[in-house]
């Protein structure tokens, strides 16, 4: 079989008839039909079922269609690369970062990197710790953020942040004038917890057992920025990743430091064997920089 077959055979599985298909292709209604049974022929597998003037796919064909659609989000990749190629050379950076250090410290990181000054094309990505690993491991991304809870076996890494965690609340909160807080006060207070395979979570809990303390939570959410959210609406108080919660202290939130050092650990991983372009590991020095700046604004937060 070749590529024409495969794009034919792909658009009447869209169009559901050879007209329409014929239409979509800008060919004749006969070439779609022949290219279609030229490829039954060359298979040796019934891929449609004529039934009234329309083609109804049968199993085998529902089973190739999915990987000729995988094919084709790779060819759109390749095409997404050579363009990005055309318009701005080699310059091109692709990262993913975890939300904890998405949404606040990435865009501060990004904008001290100075992009208006570089010709570079950067895609940042927002995405889970699970995505992060998966797109750097097939080369999606260049570098990327994620937590500690996966393993990252065959991906060159390195430690980037390991921060203890802070108990977010309202400014009005009546836990909001102690200078730190105990392990009881998360029993006796309304809680909202991290979701329960977030590795910060189990810590906790770990450190509560340990005390003959158990945590009840109120609710659950998969990331410290709605935690922040909730506790700013009178939820209740969380444990928060520290560098998030700053872009939540103008608005009313307090942090205090616990009492047991729960830290929450980033990593920064690589694909093995690919070495960081020079623009790569300028933004990671810059990102570096501002993480010295984010923790110094977390210590002035916390009274330290």
């Amino acid at each position: 079989m070749d590529m024409r077959e495969i794009q034919v055979f792909r658009a009447v599985m869209q169009a559901g008839t050879t007209s329409k298909a014929a239409t979509l292709l800008g060919v004749s209604q006969p070439a779609v039909s022949q290219a279609i049974r030229k490829l039954e022929t060359s298979s040796e597998l019934r891929l449609f079922e004529r039934l009234r003037g329309r083609l109804v796919p049968t199993q085998e064909a529902q089973a190739l269609m999915e990987e000729v659609d995988r094919c084709f989000a790779g060819f759109e990749l390749i095409e997404h690369r050579i363009r990005s190629l055309k318009s701005y050379g080699v310059g091109r950076l692709a990262i993913g970062s975890l939300p904890a250090l998405g949404t606040g410290f990435m865009p501060r990181a990004i904008a001290a990197f100075g992009l208006e000054t570089r010709r570079i094309q950067l895609s940042f990505q927002i995405m889970s710790s699970r995505e992060v690993l998966q797109q750097v491991a097939a080369g999606q991304l260049d570098f990327g953020l994620m937590a500690d809870e996966l393993s990252v076996a065959g991906l060159e890494h390195s430690e980037f942040l390991r921060i203890p965690g802070v108990i977010a609340m309202h400014s009005r909160h009546a836990l909001a004038s102690k200078p730190a807080i105990a392990l009881r006060d998360l029993t006796e207070h309304t809680f909202i917890a991290l979701n329960p395979e977030d590795a910060s979570r189990r810590r906790l809990e770990g450190a509560l057992n340990d005390d003959g303390l158990a945590l009840h939570p109120i609710l659950e959410t998969p990331y410290s920025n709605s935690v922040c959210e909730f506790a700013l609406h009178g939820v209740g108080i969380g444990m928060v990743h520290p560098i998030m919660a700053l872009d939540y202290l103008a608005r009313g939130l307090v942090i205090k430091p616990l009492a047991l050092d729960i830290s929450f650990t980033s990593l920064l991983v690589f694909r093995s064997g690919t070495p960081l372009s020079e623009n790569a590991r300028a933004l990671l020095k810059e990102m570096r920089i501002q993480m010295d700046q984010d923790i110094k604004r977390v210590r002035a937060a916390l009274g330290g």
